[in-house]
């Protein structure tokens, strides 16, 4: 079955020569964004019910944008002032950079890994007497946290912001070819948006195990895997389908 439209369950990308704009181009697509989940912050009340006090701690463990953004709304809104002296773990190079927004890079003390939390085992080493907060979402996967507990630091989890489910209903008319999802929670955002969704000629695309593993559990045909050896991107694994079925 030929393919003419696509539904990207995530926000458009900034940059107008992304993989989709060149497959949008090549293949004469109409691909279309569209985040099926969203962030909501915490307020200073649901964090104090947790018994957080941001006080207690001497470093701050940073995975992700989302983190830092809410750990530093939420020191605005309840008036704390982030010591000179705290230490910033960031996961990697592109949430240190990110960290600019709300901090002077060169007076701060900050450690980055290159792309997994993991990377920075040696310098928590050096630091495992100091307390470490880690500003998360509801949504945690188990492994920094197994990390965290296996490198024995003293550490306590903030639940910061959550993931919701966006409203999709102006979308119940509409069909596209493909939808490509993301995370178990963009499948999960689909039936709670369409509890009587039915697949038929639908293309399902879903990247990484834990969103085939949701996908299929929900009963879904899926037609597009990412990652794999020959497609390690979720554009080249549809390009590969497109080529497939051009003549079909």
């Amino acid at each position: 079955m030929k393919v003419k439209t696509i539904l990207v369950s995530q926000p458009e990308p900034s940059n107008e020569k992304s993989p989709y704009s060149r497959l949008e181009e090549k293949y004469k697509l109409n691909i279309n964004f569209r985040p099926f989940i969203h962030v909501e912050g915490m307020n200073a009340k649901e964090v104090r019910q947790q018994k957080i006090d941001f006080n207690n701690f001497q470093n701050i463990i940073l995975t992700s944008r989302n983190a830092v953004d809410h750990f530093f709304r939420l020191c605005k809104e309840m008036r704390f002032a982030v010591p000179d002296s705290t230490k910033y773990f960031c996961q990697s190079e592109a949430v240190a950079f990110y960290l600019q927004k709300y901090v002077v890079y060169r007076k701060r003390k900050i450690y980055v890994g290159e792309k997994k939390i993991e990377d920075l085992e040696a310098v928590f080493k050096k630091f495992n007497k100091e307390t470490f907060l880690f500003p998360t979402s509801d949504m945690l996967k188990p492994d920094v946290p197994e990390f965290l507990n296996k490198s024995t630091l003293n550490w306590q989890r903030a639940i910061l912001y959550k993931t919701v489910v966006s409203d999709l209903s102006d979308l119940r008319d509409v069909y596209y070819d493909i939808l490509v999802f993301f995370s178990p929670s963009g499948i999960e955002s689909l039936f709670k948006n369409f509890p009587d969704f039915e697949q038929k000629k639908t293309r399902i695309a879903v990247y990484g195990n834990s969103t085939i593993e949701a996908s299929e559990a929900a009963g879904l045909r899926i037609d597009i895997k990412a990652p794999t050896p020959e497609t390690p991107s979720m554009t080249m694994a549809i390009e590969k389908y497109i080529e497939k079925n051009l003549n079909k």
